[in-house]
């Protein structure tokens, strides 16, 4: 089979992460590298033997022999590559969030469309099988109706004022960046393990440092914890650091949740809880192989990941044995896996897509419109393209 030949937008910590997982998937070549540092560019194609490189991503979309490229540069940056790729003529597998404004995800959801390319939003979070099997579980009726959803995602790594990325920057990240940047995986594993869709919320946003100390030379994302006083510059802030949603899904179901960037302790907490007429489920990502599954009149009980017990539909997004774990990583090359499968076998896909990232928008679009008004505010469903 001739390999697909794709090209990765950025060289952080997301680009790194994409090339590995591209590496683990059946007949795809990483064939390009692309980022703004030409020395940070030729030091990560050197390292995995990519043969072409370049600072500017429009010579990679010029090329005919790339099929597809990973966006994975700051957000504010998704927007035009990902247009650019689309017009000409590549697939598109883009970092979250999809955009900085519904109007641009509208844009690229109908244009993804108009153009019968593929295209995925990377909510890899889905990906951990212990998700999937929350997921086939209320496929089967076990949990009954679904009453409330909740949970967290929080993590440490912007505690202290000294703390400095890209995504605390408005201009590259865009209006939210705790709620855009975590939050937006809650939303979506909310959504995709219930079946259901949010339909109203109410928000409170929280920006504790006004001020942060920016480096004055860049850092990579949770790269910045050894540096000296003499290294920053006082910048204002008004992104924020966490985030509280009260949420509604349809009629009856209802449902909270916190986003967290400044919660000592925690590196990469996500937690959700679903709690049913029947039964509930509650998975933690710092523990990512148990799934806690409650009852009312008989004992709780803990499932540890093994693809011979879980459900038919959560098999497949665990490759390896039962004792085996499966982490972070794993979830990235189950998505890719799925979406390079869809390229080369015409297979319909099953990963999340740019309408799903619009999809986000929205919610996210709300939350900031709730925050502002300090009302309750309506999700308004995806329009028909």
């Amino acid at each position: 089979m001739k390999a697909i030949k794709t090209a990765i937008f950025g060289t952080g910590f997301m680009g790194r992460v994409h090339l590995e997982a591209v590496r683990r998937v059946e007949s795809v070549e990483a064939a390009a590298v692309v980022g703004r540092n030409a020395q940070a560019v030729e030091r990560l194609a050197a390292g995995f033997a990519i043969p072409k490189t370049t600072t500017d991503f429009r010579e990679v979309l010029r090329d005919a022999s790339i099929d597809a490229v990973h966006i994975c540069t700051p957000n504010a940056q998704h927007f035009t590559m990902a247009k650019e790729a689309l017009q000409a003529g590549k697939h598109v597998l883009c970092e979250k969030p999809l955009t900085t404004t519904v109007a641009e995800a509208e844009e690229l959801a109908s244009l993804a469309a108009k153009q019968g390319l593929r295209n995925c939003v990377c909510h890899n979070l889905r990906y951990y099988p212990m998700v999937q099997q929350m997921r086939r579980l209320r496929e089967a009726g076990e949990l009954g109706e679904i009453l409330v959803v909740q949970g967290t995602y929080s993590q440490d790594w912007l505690l202290h004022d000294t703390d400095w990325n890209w995504r605390v920057d408005a201009s590259a990240a865009g209006a939210s960046r705790c709620m855009a940047d975590i939050g937006s995986h809650f939303f979506d594993m909310a959504e995709h393990v219930t079946g259901l869709r949010l339909t109203s919320l109410c928000a409170d946003l929280q920006t504790f440092h006004a001020k942060r100390k920016q480096p004055k030379h860049s850092v990579e994302t949770f790269a910045n914890k050894l540096m000296g006083p003499e290294d920053f510059i006082e910048t204002p802030v008004t992104t924020e650091d966490f985030g509280a949603v009260l949420f509604r899904m349809g009629a009856r179901t209802r449902g909270s949740m916190t986003a967290s960037q400044v919660s000592a302790g925690r590196k990469n907490g996500l937690r959700i809880e679903v709690y049913g007429t029947k039964s509930s489920v509650a998975w933690n990502q710092e523990r990512p192989d148990e799934l806690w599954q409650g009852h009312r009149d008989t004992p709780n009980s803990i499932s540890v990941k093994d693809p011979s017990l879980l459900e038919p539909g959560a098999r497949s997004f665990a490759d390896l044995p039962g004792g085996h774990s499966e982490g972070y990583d794993d979830t990235f090359k189950q998505v890719f896996r799925r979406f390079y499968r869809s390229i080369s076998e015409s297979a319909a896909p099953d990963y999340p897509q740019f309408v799903d990232g619009l999809r986000q928008m929205t919610i996210l679009d709300a939350v900031l419109d709730s925050h502002s008004k300090r009302v309750w505010v309506d999700v308004p469903p995806l329009r028909a393209s």
